[in-house]
């Protein structure tokens, strides 16, 4: 029988990486310790399989084709195509058909309708995590592309029934592996827009709360208006809530949060309480 063993959350962003050089010493710091414990967490929990949550920036889908949610059931996935991630270790990535595959049965069975790709490519927003965690070896990767660039998006109860889904996946699959997720993105910044380069503090921590808090209510009750006033980049915590409601919606542990104006992002790092099964 499967097991879950833990949610994991970080932020990305594609100055983490390009404009590595120019991040004060003190955040570079910070930032490497962060994605340090959060490998170690993840490390520690022994995940043969991590279903991770991201947006797609561009690379696999645009206005003309744009899903609200796809799984990806390929064998393998494309490393990331963008110039500044040409360090990245893995030309491509270990996939899991099996379990990508039953989770989206578990979806078509419960009303959900997500797309599926056979061959996604996976950018920045899976691979800088999956890079600067650090771990000793790559688990299979289930990556699940939920909307947060362009709306209409997906809403937060939306993205809380998707986690679910997720634990009940695990629960009812019957291979033996150890499968944790990972939420990527956020928390606030802005790009393309007036704003671009402000981090919205505020916004920050509350949804630091509302997810230490626990529960679901509470989140969407902060999430839903509090997305509408802050940048367009806030909208990939959504990704954060799939993770919350994968580990039943238990309060989680905040490694760190910091603003980073050099890298235009309030970069913050977690892992969940929820209930583990092995």
């Amino acid at each position: 029988m499967a097991r879950f063993v833990g949610s994991f959350a970080a932020s990305h962003g594609p100055l983490m990486v390009r404009d590595w050089h120019l991040v004060p010493p003190e955040h570079k710091d910070r930032l490497t310790a962060a994605f340090r414990e959060l490998g170690r967490r993840v490390a520690e929990a022994e995940p043969e399989m991590l279903v991770v949550v991201s947006p797609d920036h561009w690379v696999n889908f645009f206005l003309n084709n744009l899903p609200s949610v796809c799984i990806g059931v390929g064998e393998a996935h494309g490393g990331p195509p963008e110039p500044f991630m040409k360090a990245f270790p893995h030309e491509s990535v270990p996939g899991d058909p099996a379990f990508a595959g039953h989770l989206l049965a578990t979806a078509l069975a419960r009303d959900f309708e997500p797309a599926i790709s056979h061959h996604l490519v996976l950018d920045h927003g899976f691979c800088i995590p999956l890079w600067r965690m650090e771990l000793p070896r790559l688990p299979r990767i289930v990556p699940l592309i939920v909307n947060d660039l362009e709306p209409p998006m997906p809403s937060i109860r939306r993205c809380l029934a998707w986690g679910r889904l997720i634990a009940e996946a695990v629960a009812s699959y019957p291979g033996d592996a150890r499968i944790a997720v990972l939420g990527t993105g956020g928390l606030s910044h802005s790009i393309g827009e007036v704003t671009m380069g402000d981090i919205d503090e505020p916004f920050d921590q509350g949804c630091i709360r509302a997810f230490r808090d626990g529960g679901e209510d509470g989140l969407v009750a902060y999430l839903e208006p509090a997305l509408r006033a802050t940048g367009n980049g806030g909208q990939e915590v959504r990704n954060w809530a799939v993770a919350h409601a994968a580990a039943g919606s238990a309060g989680f542990d905040l490694i760190d949060y910091l603003a980073v104006p050099s890298v235009y992002v309030g970069c913050a790092f977690a892992s969940w309480r929820g209930q583990r099964t092995g």
